[in-house]
């Protein structure tokens, strides 16, 4: 990851941030040595015997939490789930990131859309990632293309909310952040595609 890493790193150290979300990140068994950041616990899901597409996830160090696998017998999906204890007597939270290619079909769109609703039934939940709907027009909850459309069934089926308002690239807003709990979700920046934090 190289000059990135330490510009992640630089910004986690000035921010603090409970949770990192990484998409694309193309690591394989390589990267083990060096991406690894104190402080925080990775988890990745790096792609077998492809490049690309992979996803990870950081959470701080002080947070005990564990991975879960929903889903994987069927349909592959490029997501992590993890579950983080709650503090005293709060409830845990579930944590998901995800990367949608933009060819992904409906069979591996279905799978997700499972996984949001075993995760949903949590009494907090923190989606992220990369969508790849450019389409979807949250201010009106409409998009164009069919695949968009069932994505916004089921985020309203999982009474999830959208809390990112500002376009991610290029005029749309393909990375997002979903949650059912509002105000679980605090500062949150987003980097990616040549952007600085």
């Amino acid at each position: 990851m190289g000059n990135k890493q330490e510009e992640l790193e630089m910004c986690v150290c000035l921010q603090g941030y409970d949770l990192i979300g990484i998409t694309e990140t193309w690591w394989d068994s390589s990267y083990d040595w060096s991406v690894g950041m104190e402080g925080y616990r990775l988890f990745r899901k790096d792609r077998q015997g492809r490049q690309g597409r992979a996803v990870a996830l950081y959470i701080n160090g002080q947070l005990e939490c564990m991975e879960l696998h929903l889903g994987m017998d069927e349909e592959p999906t490029e997501s992590l789930w993890v579950r983080i204890k709650g503090k005293a007597g709060a409830g845990d939270i579930i944590a998901g990131l995800f990367y949608r290619p933009p060819d992904q079909g409906d069979r591996a769109d279905e799978a997700l859309y499972r996984q949001i609703g075993a995760a949903s039934r949590s009494q907090a939940l923190v989606l992220m990632g990369d969508f790849n709907h450019p389409d979807i027009c949250w201010r009106d909850n409409a998009a164009e293309r069919k695949q968009s459309r069932k994505f916004l069934e089921c985020v309203d089926d999982n009474f999830l909310l959208q809390v990112i308002e500002e376009p991610t690239r290029r005029g749309a807003m393909l990375d997002l952040v979903l949650t059912n709990k509002e105000g679980l979700v605090g500062d949150m920046k987003l980097k990616g595609h040549g952007t600085k934090p």
